[in-house]
């Protein structure tokens, strides 16, 4: 029988890692994730916060006021956590914005799972926010999202259990010193959160080994005689494509080990125009680009174009489309967006207009260049050429197009 590691063998304990994130909540330098020095770049001037850090002041003051009972562990309680999620406003009149906009059930379904000792699998198309809902999730549970197995084709079992310092491996053997604990590794002995993104990009034998990590909570160091044991708090979030299909399958044994939450796209136009501006206007501020209230005429273009073509009907459902090849996501209609507005603050006059956009759309939409290209120019005379007030916009993308 193998001994046991006690949790606080591996990374601080989670006394000591609470106290460490309260203290950088207001710290202008924030600590090292790993334990390491704290880096010397202001939170501030970080090009992309961590969750936990850019809304750290509505997670504390949600926790202030959260006197609901929380799960081992967890900085909110469930409710508090779908609130933070959902958005709102609290008693004191503190408002809370939304991080996630889609069905209620949705986000009520995923925080209940992450109570329980299912992991949870977020599935759905690409842009359907999978990782930036996985992240918030982690950060309002465990206060801290950067626990995280980024899932490509190259992902090594080491990243789901634990690796070697190899210069201490060669002169003294195998050790507590020369282990070097992945971050699953780490959520199990802090009762942490951590996340898997793009599961189904990792080999399928890699995938697997995670089935005994969520199946008896149990991480074996056979090299040392040991296992760690998950400590209470301890789940997995893990996002997958579904567009993937075929790829690195999941086997039955580790779906098994999932509860499944589909994330659907954008249900009306309006609901996209919010998810949109909403997040250009959180990237635009970190870049010191325009307002996005300036350019939301534009943005409704870029999402009415974007839902058509991948739709294949008009708004109006009057005209079939033929669909291009490529998904034409919310998250690449946020980028052409984004885009658009940089050309604007630099190269004219800080208001995103139809031509800042043309481009974008036109790199997005055409992936194929022979068939996605006449896709494209079919839509832009049958649809775009005859609609009311778009005639800049028809303008400006018959001038990139051709």
């Amino acid at each position: 029988m193998p001994a046991t590691v006690e949790p606080t063998s591996v990374g601080p304990t989670p006394v000591e890692a609470a106290s460490v994130e309260a203290t950088s909540v207001d710290a202008s330098v924030e600590p090292g994730r790993d334990g390491s020095a704290p880096s010397d770049v202001p939170a501030a001037q970080t090009l992309r916060p961590h969750a936990e850090d850019a809304f750290a002041a509505e997670l504390a003051a949600l926790a202030a006021q959260d006197d609901r009972p929380r799960p081992a562990r967890w900085r909110l309680s469930p409710w508090a956590v779908a609130l933070y999620l959902l958005g709102g406003t609290l008693p004191d009149g503190t408002v809370i914005t939304p991080k996630y906009v889609g069905p209620r059930r949705i986000v009520e379904v995923a925080v209940t799972t992450l109570a329980t000792d299912r992991a949870l699998l977020l599935l759905g198309v690409p842009g359907t926010a999978k990782t930036w809902l996985s992240e918030h999730l982690a950060a309002a549970v465990s206060g801290d999202s950067t626990l995280l197995v980024q899932g490509t084709a190259g992902t090594p079992e080491e990243a789901f259990r634990y690796g070697w310092n190899y210069a201490r491996l060669l002169a003294h053997g195998p050790s507590r010193d020369a282990l070097v604990p992945s971050p699953v590794m780490r959520a199990m002995a802090e009762g942490r959160t951590a996340r898997v993104e793009e599961l189904t990009r990792i080999p399928a034998d890699v995938q697997d080994s995670l089935i005994t990590i969520l199946s008896e909570k149990t991480l074996p160091i056979p090299e040392l005689g040991e296992e760690v044991q998950a400590v209470r708090g301890f789940n997995l979030i893990a996002t997958a494509n579904d567009r993937d299909r075929g790829v690195n399958e999941l086997s039955s044994a580790l779906r098994r080990r999932f509860n499944t939450v589909v994330l659907p796209l954008p249900e009306t136009p309006e609901a996209e125009v919010e998810i949109v501006a909403r997040r250009v206007d959180q990237i635009g501020r970190s870049l010191d680009l325009p307002a996005v209230p300036e350019g939301v005429d534009e943005i409704r273009r870029v999402v009415t174009v974007f839902r058509e073509l991948r739709d294949g009907v008009t708004a109006d459902g009057r005209t079939k489309l033929k669909s291009p090849s490529g998904t034409l996501s919310t998250a690449e209609a946020i980028s052409v967006v984004t885009n658009g507005l940089a050309l604007a603050a630099h190269f004219g006059d800080g208001v995103l207009r139809a031509g800042d956009v043309a481009v974008g759309i036109l790199g997005a939409v055409v992936r194929d260049p022979a068939a996605d290209r006449v896709v494209w120019q079919e839509y832009l005379e049958t649809v775009v050429r005859e609609r009311d007030g778009w005639q800049d916009f028809y303008r400006a993308c018959r001038e990139v197009t051709e």
